[in-house]
């Protein structure tokens, strides 16, 4: 599994010219899965991505996760996040789960 975590203070997924999900101040993650990944892995990653404190406190120290913010979490399939890029100019995406 791989992520991308970052803040925003609002994010939207848009699909075909329509929005297909929208989010407030909390957490855009990019998330690509590999067919090895197990439900353990889902598990941590989950509660990792949570608990994480990377959002201010009231004296402006990243103490904070999206959880103590009550913050949202908009989660966007990304399997380019596996490509293998070693040979050639075509990434190969062999490791990333099937849809």
């Amino acid at each position: 599994m791989r992520a991308v975590i970052q803040r925003v203070s609002k994010a939207s997924v848009t699909i075909d010219g329509k929005v297909n999900a929208q989010i407030g101040n909390g957490l855009l993650v990019l998330l690509g899965i590999e067919d090895a990944d197990t439900s353990e892995d889902i598990e941590w990653l989950s509660g990792k991505i949570v608990n994480l404190r990377i959002f201010d406190d009231d004296g402006g120290v990243m103490n904070e996760s999206v959880m103590d913010k009550k913050g949202d979490i908009i989660l966007v399939s990304q399997f380019t996040l596996h490509a293998s890029t070693k040979k050639g100019n075509r990434p190969s995406y062999i490791k990333a789960s099937k849809p």
